[in-house]
């Protein structure tokens, strides 16, 4: 029953992105897109790339700081091949990566599956505060040119009519904050019996380990290179994107605000629980290019080159990854095995 309902929860998932994918090409000319993506500038897709690959290599040297702080030493490489099977198995399993990259780290480096995830935990805090301080950014810096948008494209008159009638939405607020309050009453009602549960003392276990890694960044010897590498690698984040405005004669006149809103709003499409962000990335980069007044099929294409240029890195790179990953792990059994014989 249980692999059941998680087949389920995965064909739901990717039911979502490709009902997403369908939606962001509805009424257009695919023979525009196709015509797009294949007279693109690949030269600049090709440095967005080599960028991505600094990118991944700053952010495995940040993780292994975090690891250090923890009070595990793990060799560089270990950590990055980690990291890379940990990307490409978000591709197929989503938001899973994260448990996966954490579970191969402790079959080569024999870091605890617990401190390494916390250490992950404390990585997307760390994220969401860039992130949203990149949104904070791009809407004081645009502020006009998004609102024109949501009033006149995605709304279209809608706004209007949802001022005048609250009322549903006051309900629905009630009835959300009313469910809130029931399930924290009942938890703390049976709180004691909760902590008598066999499974509880695992659960503390873990939650110890956890926060172990969470707090490891409180630890860390040498903050200033940390938060150097945090700022580095999300300013090749915003260089791949700018970047990839010359794949297109459309695009090739957009600054480096439009730049800066195609990082914010696509990697809260990557964030989406689905496989590889596919969908949701792809609507949310062509919704920002449109509110910049490019094309539907020229916002769609270049969302699909720039996707599909970082999947097959990802699968290049992960795949290799995982291939040495899996030979560091036998050397590590055979390792700990051999003092035992």
């Amino acid at each position: 029953m249980k692999h059941l309902l998680t087949a389920l929860k995965y064909a739901l998932l990717l039911a979502v992105s490709g009902a997403l994918m369908v939606y962001a090409v509805r009424g257009q000319d695919l023979s525009r897109i196709g015509h797009y993506i294949r007279t693109a500038n690949y030269f600049w897709l090709g440095l967005t790339m080599l960028l991505s690959v600094l990118g991944y290599l700053s952010r495995a040297y940040r993780w292994q700081m975090q690891l250090t702080a923890s009070q595990h030493k793990t060799p560089f490489w270990d950590v990055y091949h980690a990291m890379m099977v940990g990307y490409l198995a978000n591709l197929v399993l989503p938001r899973m990566g994260e448990v996966i990259r954490c579970s191969v780290l402790r079959r080569t480096s024999r870091v605890p599956v617990e401190v390494s995830l916390g250490t992950v935990v404390t990585e997307r805090v760390l994220d969401v505060l860039v992130l949203a301080g990149l949104l904070a950014a791009t809407l004081l810096l645009d502020f006009h040119t998004f609102w024109a948008f949501v009033t006149d494209k995605l709304l279209a008159g809608r706004y209007d009519a949802l001022a005048r009638n609250r009322t549903p939405l006051l309900w629905a607020a009630a009835l959300g904050a009313l469910l809130l309050a029931l399930a924290a009453g009942a938890l703390v009602r049976n709180l004691e019996r909760l902590r008598q549960h066999r499974l509880y003392a695992r659960a503390a276990a873990f939650g110890r380990g956890l926060l172990a890694g969470v707090f490891s960044v409180r630890r860390l010897e040498h903050k200033g290179p940390f938060l150097l590498h945090t700022a580095f690698t999300w300013g090749v984040y915003f260089l791949m994107d700018y970047l990839a405005f010359f794949c297109f004669p459309e695009t090739a006149g957009l600054g480096w605000r439009a730049g800066l809103a195609v990082l914010t709003f696509g990697a809260f499409g990557m964030a989406a629980p689905v496989a590889g962000g596919i969908g949701p990335f792809h609507l949310m980069v062509q919704s920002t290019l449109v509110a910049y007044g490019i094309g539907l099929e020229a916002g769609i294409a270049f969302a699909l080159v720039v996707h599909g240029a970082q999947t097959l890195l990802v699968v290049v790179l992960g795949g290799i990854s995982f291939a040495l990953s899996m030979v560091q792990a036998g050397r590590a059994g055979r390792a700990v095995a051999a003092p035992a014989a």
